[in-house]
């Protein structure tokens, strides 16, 4: 027996849609402040160039590496579900790809906010020398993980193919969602980075997190299986939200794609968790923008 709410699922690519609508007005809004003007741009374009040949140099495989360890975490977790104890996949519906679109959105997640942190600090002698915005250090970390992701959701769309799903307008939908984590990602980076100026532990809490969060974000274990009031808890994370809706988007008729419209009746409880990802970003901005004056001393 199934644990949670039960759902029309006729009338939620309506309310899906709508709500993403209303994220992608703000984010149009919110991308420009936050890359400035055309120099500012062309400085993150150039960081993003940089990261990229100093990250794959003297590499035999180069950019291939970026996806290689979600493909390789997901060839473990797939293995393991499937065949060592398959209970743990029995009743998902195309498995494959619903394991594989968590894996791909948790490693951009993770790698985005774990090069983040560290990205003002390991940038402390531009800062000194260079007069240059400090958050696009932050930004072109975010930026560098999201090209990875772009190939990963590449591999993601050819597995579905293969996998025998049919293309529909919701797969569109994955924009949006995609930046919404992007957002979710440059906020919390924005965050760790000015936190681990001072305080460099920051970074081993985060991947402790990190790991926690895994295990926590409906990545391996399926929503709909776990207690009701489990499910409301876990909704509350934002990457489980963008998660599940990425799976719906590709899969909705997946009773494991389950979405948060699904699971909560009040419609304003559908907004917590993109309310939660904007007031992260909002955080982030606010303190990177009061501490960044005494990054050059602090570094």
């Amino acid at each position: 027996m199934r644990c949670g709410i039960s759902y029309d699922n006729n009338s939620q690519p309506i309310h899906f849609t709508s709500i993403y609508l209303f994220g992608v007005i703000w984010y149009n809004r919110g991308v420009k402040h936050l890359f400035g003007n055309e120099k500012n741009r062309a400085i993150l374009r150039a960081m993003v160039s940089t990261d990229f040949k100093v990250r794959y140099q003297n590499s035999a495989l180069g950019y291939v590496w970026s996806l290689l360890k979600p493909l390789f975490i997901f060839g473990i977790l797939y293995v393991l579900f499937t065949y060592a104890f398959p209970q743990g996949s029995r009743g998902i519906e195309y498995f494959g790809v619903w394991l594989l679109i968590g894996v791909v959105l948790w490693n951009f997640f993770s790698e985005a906010t774990m090069v983040g942190t560290r990205s003002v600090v390991e940038n402390g002698q531009l800062i000194r020398k260079v007069a240059i915005p400090r958050h696009l250090l932050v930004i072109a970390s975010s930026v560098s993980a999201l090209i990875n992701l772009g190939l990963g959701m590449v591999v993601v769309v050819i597995f579905a193919l293969l996998s025998g799903l049919m293309p529909t307008l919701l797969w569109l939908l994955l924009i949006p969602i995609i930046a919404q984590l992007f957002l979710l990602s440059i906020g919390l980076s924005l965050l760790l980075s000015a936190l681990y100026v001072t305080f460099r532990d920051i970074a081993y809490i985060w991947e402790i997190l990190l790991q926690a969060g895994f295990y926590a974000s409906g990545i391996i274990f399926a929503i709909i299986y776990m207690p009701a009031v489990i499910q409301k808890v876990a909704f509350f994370n934002p990457v489980t939200q963008i998660i599940q809706d990425a799976r719906y988007a590709l899969m909705p008729n997946n009773p494991a794609s389950q979405t948060i419209w699904q699971t909560f009746h009040n419609p304003l409880l559908w907004f917590i968790p993109i309310a939660t990802t904007i007031g992260l970003f909002g955080l982030g901005w606010w303190h990177f923008q009061r501490k960044q004056r005494s990054f050059a001393e602090d570094i």
